[in-house]
């Protein structure tokens, strides 16, 4: 296996989708679909394969693309798209011309309900694709119990019926039809019919279901058993029934559909052809921003660019956005429904292939992907070198109770757990949170000093104004203003305070330096919260044992270590408190808890 396909299949996701292998000469040979495409693209290279045609295969595979879904079902019909449009050599078993069945409503006079594996546009409606003929065919069954419908292809027009062209059949004697073709029923209760049959199908068929529930109970009082069954089958079979698939709809045709997912610098763009209600085409990139465009801008140069190179004749596009292509062409946006979900599927599929792009750059070379943070996380916080090293300040107290501050350090953009650091706040008294930064700021940077420790570029502190005037106070005590750049963040809407400048900066929210910035806090929020925690269950545990009489600290010390808790000490018996501390001391703590028992 290359290096470069090494890359790709550790960089894909662990979704549901359909992955192409292609050849040395861009040819697709291969078709696959997959639960995890990750899982199910790394067994072609990690397993020992015992078909031949197997092993030449994956000797044959130079590049892999895939196509990111919903769910199993989407990749089983989306594969099967595929292949009836590339036919690739190795896909043998869906080169056919065997496609997944539909249900048909006819568009006629008293309509027929039947399978069919043809979507003909007459005016009918289909529904479907299903990936199972079994569920069809227990949709048709429970359709014919509920509903006697005709199965003749007789044109029955009023004027036929009317001069009496037609004779009832033997499906009528046997009640599974109302006889229309002699006018035993009308029109319009059939048209009723029909209309509940399409809320059966779409899934709507909770009223259907209570009957045919009935329907059993009567069959199993009258003892039988079998009818009963066969209900029962068709109901456990309804239960799994799937609902119709957003990869295939027929009533979306000969259409483009076109997103984009940007950044600081790049955007990244997905482009799906549907053809006769079909995925048949898909196509990602990468697109590198020169002058800081929006992407309306860029997402229009792309589509100008895709169907120029794929020479796309559809006349209309899904958008997720307004986007000006002129009058040649109509863009929609849609809202809601089948529609909709298909530009979300093209958006997690630039989302995704954006994902894939950011982890081959980390695994091919590291310090890339940093630099390239770096480089940005400078020039969007306005610093005079790259913040390599970041320590971020957060204070943590309730109501003024068991002061204590964190200081979390990041190097590379990448936490260093080694290097973060609890303090106790010792010369401020109550609720003070100015103070308490200026204390841990100056007593942090004051034992660097001291050591010859290397400084950080950037500090953040966890506040407004007030906070980063008081962490500045510190710096200026030690000499470091004006050598150390020194941030505050506040939570609410995420402003960035300067010194000196009372107007903040705000940040793009799908900015990398805002995500990282905001990661920094929250992780010294969570350091510092954490050891407030701990120090305050402590506290408590010790200030109840502190109120025994004669009971001094080294006494407490021994029984949690013995017994762990205040709870599991109240609990002991005398005999087992005897064993650890002594018999003097152990009454003196038993009676504290048990004053009846003296």
């Amino acid at each position: 296996m290359t290096p470069s396909l090494e890359i790709q299949i550790q960089t894909l996701p662990n979704t549901p989708g359909v992955y192409q292998y292609f050849d040395k000469n861009d040819v697709i040979i291969y078709v696959g679909k997959a639960k995890n495409l990750k899982k199910r693209v790394s067994s072609y290279f990690t397993k020992k394969h015992d078909s031949g045609k197997t092993r030449v295969l994956v000797k044959n595979i130079a590049n892999i693309k895939h196509i990111v879904v919903n769910t199993e079902t989407d990749a089983l019909l989306l594969e099967n798209n595929l292949i009836k449009k590339y036919k690739p050599r190795y896909n043998v078993l869906l080169k056919d011309d065997k496609t997944y069945p539909w249900l048909c409503i006819k568009n006629e006079r008293f309509p027929r309900v039947f399978l069919t594996r043809r979507v003909i546009k007459d005016g009918s409606e289909y529904f479907g694709p299903y990936t199972s003929v079994r569920t069809v065919r227990t949709l048709l069954d429970l359709i014919k119990e509920l509903y006697p419908l005709r199965t003749c292809k007789y044109d029955l027009s009023a004027q036929k019926i009317n001069e009496g062209k037609y004779k009832i059949c033997l499906e009528h004697h046997l009640g599974n039809c109302n006889g229309p073709c002699e006018g035993l029923e009308t029109e319009a209760h059939y048209n009723n019919s029909i209309k509940e049959i399409k809320n059966i199908i779409k899934g709507n068929f909770k009223e259907s279901l209570d009957r045919f529930k009935k329907m059993m109970f009567a069959f199993s009082e009258n003892m039988e058993f079998e009818k009963a069954q066969k209900i029962k089958e068709k109901l456990d079979r309804l239960n799994n029934y799937q609902a119709k698939s957003t990869i295939v709809n027929p009533s979306i045709n000969n259409v483009d559909v076109f997103s984009i997912i940007s950044d600081e610098t790049h955007g990244y763009a997905n482009f799906l052809k549907i053809s006769n209600g079909s995925i048949i085409q898909s196509h990602t990139t990468e697109i590198k921003k020169k002058l800081d465009e929006t992407d309306q801008e860029l997402l229009a140069l792309f589509i100008v660019e895709i169907r120029q190179r794929f020479n796309s004749q559809s006349p209309e596009i899904y958008v997720p956005f307004k986007v000006n292509l002129g009058d040649d062409v109509k863009v929609t946006i849609p809202k809601l429904g089948d529609k909709k979900r298909i530009v979300e599927l093209s958006e997690r599929n630039a989302k995704y292939y954006r994902q894939e792009q950011f982890k081959q750059i980390k695994i091919v070379d590291p310090d890339r992907h940093v630099k390239r943070i770096m480089a940005q996380m400078k020039k969007d916080l306005r610093l005079s070198a790259e913040p390599r090293h970041i320590e971020c300040f957060d204070n943590s107290n309730i109501q003024g109770t068991n002061p204590v501050a964190a200081c979390v350090v990041f190097k590379d953009a990448k936490p260093s757990k080694k290097d973060y650091r609890h303090f106790n706040i010792k010369t401020v008294v109550g609720p003070d949170d100015f103070g308490s930064m200026e204390e841990v700021v100056y007593r942090r940077y004051k034992r660097l000093l001291a050591e010859d420790q290397p400084l950080p570029q950037l500090i953040i502190v966890d506040g407004g104004k007030g906070q980063l005037s008081s962490g500045l106070k510190a710096l200026e005590r030690l000499g470091l203003r004006g050598k150390i750049a020194i941030i505050g963040i506040a939570k609410r809407l995420e402003e960035i305070y300067y010194p000196g400048d009372p107007v903040p900066l705000y940040l793009d929210k799908k900015s990398e330096t805002l995500k990282i910035t905001q990661y920094l806090r929250n992780e010294a929020h969570r350091f510092g919260i954490t050891f407030h925690r701990n120090k305050r269950s402590k506290s408590a545990i010790q200030s109840e044992l502190e109120q025994i009489p004669d009971i001094g600290k080294q006494t407490i010390t021994t029984l949690l270590r013995k017994f762990k808790s205040a709870k599991r000490v109240k609990e002991a018996s005398l005999k087992d408190l005897k064993e650890a501390i002594g018999h003097s001391r152990a009454v003196k703590v038993y009676q504290f808890y048990h004053p009846d028992k003296k």
